[in-house]
């Protein structure tokens, strides 16, 4: 009953990328690293310059240039290990940063810009909503500060765009400032965005009175065609420049 579309491909996903032995979620580098064999670790060891062992070389690759990870997962593919669908699926959809693009462009197709262009001054709604941004930003940070959680800046940042409200964004954000991250926040930010339904009523009806919640909402006035389609285009000119 709670966004089906969001939460039923995210469970699917989450199952299928836990299957126990399938690797579908494992690119052919981490593959290499769950199989354990001691001469292939020694090989990835001596091209990093660390120790043979799985914790020193994950240790390496996370300090290491994107080429030089790039590299060690050619050089698995050239021992036999191959990336499963999902890791595929990521270093092609996610990854490039072309579905978050796609989906957000659909997302503001769909979207009915007549009420703000009637009242703009419900923009201010919007807006304020973006302080939620900077608030799980220094939440995040505040508890780096206190020793609770260790997030660095890159992360914080990555988990505070989950405030905006704003799913493609979130993950755009998170797969280029927090790749290890990406999974925990798009989860949580689809949850949250899911359960609004159930969350929205209490809070309604502790801030307003049965006489408000009455009133029916009726649109200022007309908004032509015209003004629609001029309105994003002129938007992305302002945000162009």
């Amino acid at each position: 009953k709670f966004e089906p579309l969001l939460l039923l491909p995210i469970g699917f996903g989450g199952l299928l990328s836990n299957i126990p032995e399938a690797g579908m979620a494992l690119t052919a580098l981490e593959s290499l690293l769950a199989h354990h064999d001691a001469g292939q670790l020694a090989v990835i060891a001596a091209k990093l310059n660390c120790a043979p062992d799985v914790h020193a070389i994950k240790e390496a690759l996370a300090l290491a240039l994107p080429s030089v990870q790039s590299q060690m997962e050619n050089l698995a593919v050239d021992m036999g290990y191959t990336p499963g669908v999902l890791a595929l699926f990521y270093k092609v959809a996610i990854g490039s940063g072309v579905a978050p693009l796609v989906i957000f462009m659909g997302v503001g197709a769909m979207t009915d810009f007549g009420p703000l262009l009637a009242n703009p001054r419900t923009l201010l709604l919007g807006a304020a909503a973006q302080f939620g941004i900077f608030a799980t930003v220094l939440g995040a940070l505040t508890l780096n500060y206190f020793g609770l959680i260790s997030f660095t800046l890159p992360q914080a940042a990555a988990i505070g765009i989950i405030g905006g409200a704003d799913g493609p964004t979130a993950i755009y954000l998170s797969g280029k400032l927090a790749p290890e991250l990406l999974g925990a926040i798009a989860v949580a930010a689809y949850s949250y965005m899911a359960l609004v339904p159930l969350i929205q009523p209490p809070i309604m009806k502790a801030l307003t009175t049965e006489t408000e919640r009455k009133i029916r909402m009726v649109q200022l006035r007309t908004v032509s065609k015209r003004e629609k389609i001029l309105f994003p285009v002129v938007l992305l000119l302002l945000v162009a420049l």
